[in-house]
């Protein structure tokens, strides 16, 4: 048990290193549009399936209430939490609905919407994106693999950082390290000379 300690710890770093080396421009490109966002008076809309959704869920609450700095409020919203909406769409319409009724109903030109799929093939994620593509809205996946990166989102995203490992516990590892990187460059943006 040991060893398997100790080998999935080196996997976990080296999912890491290799998407650092592959998406650093990304991600900064990435915090730099979330600080546009929010400045501009938009709204970040988070949504995933499973442990995606609980990294929806934790990615909006460390905007809301705050990361490491004490400061204002930002909009961030996990469309993941509404128990009724998300049956309702399910059950009158189908499963593969649930986000993008959802973009549609809150989602304007100045949002974001950020949709994490560690396979970049959910498919109520990939309707999502293309409901917010036609609202106009900057479009983001956070996704895994090595066989086809990126998955269907890779095609309709404005931008794919995607996890080269196909582990997905790694893949959602890295997921939320780089989620909370991304709240911690956003607020020092933001606030740090406050």
């Amino acid at each position: 048990m040991k060893t398997l300690i100790s080998t999935n710890l080196v996997q976990s770093i080296m999912a890491k290193e290799a998407f650092v080396k592959e998406s650093v421009d990304d991600i900064l490109l990435l915090s730099e549009w979330i600080r546009e966002v929010f400045e501009d008076g938009g709204k970040l809309l988070i949504f995933g399936n499973g442990g995606s959704a609980a990294d929806a869920q934790h990615l909006a609450a460390e905007f809301v209430n705050r990361f490491l700095i004490n400061r204002r409020p930002l909009p961030a919203l996990a469309l993941t939490t509404d128990s009724s909406v998300l049956t309702s769409i399910a059950n009158d319409f189908s499963y593969e609905l649930v986000f993008a009724k959802q973009i549609q109903a809150l989602g304007k030109p100045e949002d974001l919407a950020l949709g994490i799929s560690t396979s970049g093939t959910s498919a109520n994620v990939v309707k999502a994106m293309e409901a917010a593509r036609t609202i106009g809205m900057k479009t983001v996946a956070l996704t895994g693999g090595t066989a086809r990166p990126g998955g269907d989102l890779a095609a309709i995203c404005d931008l794919v950082l995607n996890v080269p490992s196909d582990s997905t516990p790694h893949i959602q590892e890295t997921h939320l390290w780089v989620e909370h990187l991304l709240c911690e460059i956003v607020e020092r943006q933001m606030f740090a000379s406050s």
